[in-house]
């Protein structure tokens, strides 16, 4: 698989929540942090978007669609100006799938939801992707406008099997929403902040570096070396590594560290291997390097994770 479908696959969406929203007049709600990917698309109208610690509020338009892979707080309204509502205080009248007009309606008319995902390395694999994913291109807004017109009729006329329908084709305008930032991130972002953003996607958009990481993704066991990786993107050195750090966040071998110990994670969350199993198939020679690597990067210790999950499972009545 590629990079993107890679991440993806790993992220297991557990589960994810979509409500319509029909705001009219003057209006502003708080959305409080949540743990998962924050969404939200507009399919008519224009609203504002303030998200926290983002500098400057961004505003939306009818196509739009931005994501918020922090679930950071955010507020949504006619006015960034105006103070927030509470949005917890205005949606619990409203089923999941369920539409809330709010203010009367009639202005503004779109999207709001989250994904949630199973297992603790979900939080390390979402602070690789930037904090505000925003679609806003035309022919991207297009491609999209299928995907989020289906899952507002789903919600406006729910029919029998709806809900598992809605379910996919929001998974599906996620995919969507990723690759096409992927594809456009550096122009869909110009003029605003997000254009100095630093991620691992960004990175997937130059085509230099992302020959190195696609490299590391089809043999994350190979023993790699910033001198190999930096001949695969047909740079020096020097040269590679400071474009690297620039743009991902963090080094080339800090980056391969941490896709091996997500790929651990992974199967010692879904399969019997043991380390002497995983470790040499990720390229250590010794389960004692594995073990600090892994601690390193997910913070606690391999026999600990494994311990977590399975406890997290039967917590879910999954085991």
């Amino acid at each position: 698989m590629d990079p993107l479908s890679d991440v993806l696959s790993l992220l297991k969406p557990r589960s994810y929540m979509f409500r319509g929203l029909d705001a009219g007049g003057q209006w502003s709600l708080y959305f409080k942090a949540m743990q998962g990917i924050r969404c939200y698309a507009l399919l008519e109208g224009e609203f504002w978007l303030s998200v926290e610690g983002y500098p400057e509020p961004i505003h939306l338009k009818e196509g739009d669609c931005v994501l918020l892979p922090g679930g950071q707080p955010a507020s949504l309204g006619s006015d960034p100006a105006l103070p927030a509502v509470d949005a917890s205080k205005v949606f619990p009248t409203a089923k999941e799938g369920g539409i809330v007009t709010y203010n009367g309606g009639g202005d503004c008319y779109g999207l709001g939801g989250y994904f949630e995902f199973a297992g603790r390395h979900a939080s390390v694999l979402l602070s690789i992707l930037p904090a505000v994913v925003h679609i806003r291109k035309e022919s991207d807004k297009k491609a999209l406008r299928g995907s989020l017109e289906q899952i507002m009729q789903e919600l406006r006329e729910p029919q029998p099997g709806g809900s598992l329908i809605a379910r996919h084709l929001a998974h599906l305008m996620l995919i969507q929403a990723l690759r096409l930032f992927l594809v456009n991130g550096a122009e869909g972002a110009a003029g605003t902040e997000a254009a100095s953003g630093v991620g691992w996607i960004y990175a997937l958009s130059d085509k230099q570096l992302s020959a190195a990481i696609h490299a590391m993704h089809e043999d994350p066991a190979h023993k790699w070396t910033l001198q190999s990786l930096a001949e695969r993107s047909c740079m020096s050195r020097s040269t590679f590594a400071l474009k690297f750090k620039t743009l991902v966040g963090e080094s080339p071998m800090d980056y391969l560290t941490r896709w091996r110990m997500l790929l651990a994670g992974d199967r010692l969350m879904t399969t019997s291997d043991s380390i002497a199993v995983i470790a040499p198939s990720l390229g250590y020679e010794s389960e004692s390097a594995f073990s600090t690597a892994f601690k390193r990067v997910m913070q606690c210790s391999p026999r600990e994770y494994s311990m977590s999950q399975t406890e997290l499972s039967r917590s879910s009545g999954l085991c």
